[in-house]
């Protein structure tokens, strides 16, 4: 069982530093999504606890992370040549904090389980993200990428239909057994004074009682669909990273604002996976294709699962479905142009889906003209949505789109 030490404040830096700032500007290296671009600053480091070592070290040595006078205070400390010491204490202080988990390896043989876990050597002590850091860099993301829309009206799922709740928005209606009893006074007494007249006692009876009504509210369950195939770090571009902050943003966004809701993550690639949100900080991309026919029929498994008046599919990819899962467990490789049977088995799919009612938006990393037909031939089956975006803006759109819930069409 993981314990807490107290002990007496003693004033040192490591304790007078800003957790969040130190975070934020770690953040391209706690969520290493495999780019290989040698500008980056912590491009050679893994997460082993003497790469966070060295990552603390460049952080602060940067000048970028905390103000002019806590910066002087560091730059002194490196000149007196206590910076290890220094960088010693934020890292007990980040494993005190649970912001990070140190595990220790000592089978060198020992491979990753999940989706972008490098094997380790013999006592190579290691460290993962906990979901403390991922809820706090998912706020961060949400805080960035709402900045820009000016004020955000977050509610819940409105639909059409009206219910008896709190909120009064709609006209008062004769009470019904399991209704909230929130009693619209004003219908109730006219009730009752229309049936008897003015009088004293005034006696109301079960058929006088009037509820007020307010919008029914919904409940969604959500699965992202995230592509990990080689296609999203080629050209470039890291279009792997945005969608990992995006990803974590929206299961912040669920948990503080729709509690009622679910979110579930599958990666898809050669094949598809369901993982957990509290891995998505380890995944990377890898030298595979794009089945997203798999990724559909995973998706639909979990939602199945799901007792959610809503539900629905934001699949995040950059490229055309270029492999297929044949029925004897192969896979089906073609990556040039969009081959008629690999396509032709992910329409089925898609209409699977809209058989099963669920919705299906997707955000294209892309432009070319074969894709965006794709796309937009899935978006009118699904009757959902399709935004041809970058990544830089791939965060705001699918977040706008998750709060409105298609309650209007954007042009």
């Amino acid at each position: 069982m993981k314990r807490v030490r107290y002990t007496k404040y003693n004033g040192d830096l490591a304790s007078e530093m800003s957790m969040d700032d130190l975070l934020q500007k770690l953040s391209d290296y706690l969520l290493d999504s495999g780019f290989q671009n040698p500008l980056m600053e912590f491009q050679d480091l893994d997460h082993t606890m003497e790469d966070l070592r060295e990552a603390l070290r460049r952080a602060l040595e940067s000048g970028e992370v905390f103000d002019q006078q806590m910066q002087q205070k560091i730059d002194d400390m490196s000149a007196d040549g206590k910076l290890d010491e220094l960088i010693e204490q934020l890292m007990d202080r980040m494993e005190q904090e649970n912001y990070i988990n140190v595990q220790q390896s000592d089978d060198p043989s020992r491979a990753a389980q999940s989706p972008g876990q490098a094997g380790v050597g013999e006592g190579e002590v290691r460290f993962e993200v906990t979901d403390k850091s991922l809820d706090f860099l998912g706020f961060k993301t949400l805080r960035d990428l709402l900045g820009s829309l000016g004020k955000s009206n977050y509610g819940r799922h409105d639909t059409r239909h009206f219910a008896t709740g709190i909120e009064s928005n709609g006209a008062s209606r004769p009470y019904e057994f399991g209704d909230v009893l929130n009693l619209d006074t004003t219908a109730t007494l006219s009730s009752a004074i229309a049936r008897e007249g003015i009088g004293l006692p005034l006696n109301i009876e079960y058929s006088d009682l009037h509820v007020h009504q307010s919008e029914y509210q919904s409940s969604c369950a959500t699965v992202v669909m995230l592509d990990c195939s080689h296609s999203m770090i080629l050209y470039g571009e890291d279009r792997f990273t945005p969608a990992k902050r995006v990803a974590m943003a929206l299961s912040h966004l669920i948990r503080t604002q729709y509690p009622g809701d679910t979110l579930s993550l599958v990666l898809f690639h050669d094949s598809a996976e369901e993982l957990p949100i509290s891995q998505l900080a380890r995944v990377k991309v890898g030298p595979y294709y794009t089945n997203t026919r798999e990724g559909l029929r995973v998706s639909q498994r979990i939602l199945d699962r799901q007792r959610k008046d809503m539900k629905q599919i934001v699949m995040i990819t950059d490229g055309k479905p270029s492999a297929l899962t044949l029925p004897d467990g192969r896979i089906y490789k073609n990556a040039f142009g969009l081959d008629p049977l690999v396509v032709s088995e992910t329409l089925e799919e898609v209409s699977r889906c809209k058989r099963s009612n669920i919705m299906i938006n997707t955000f294209m990393l892309a432009s070319d003209f074969g894709l965006m037909q794709f796309v937009q031939k899935v978006t009118a089956m699904c009757r959902g949505k399709a935004y041809f975006t970058t990544p830089d803006r791939l965060g705001e759109y699918l977040l706008m789109d998750y709060m409105q819930r298609k309650m209007r069409t954007i042009h």
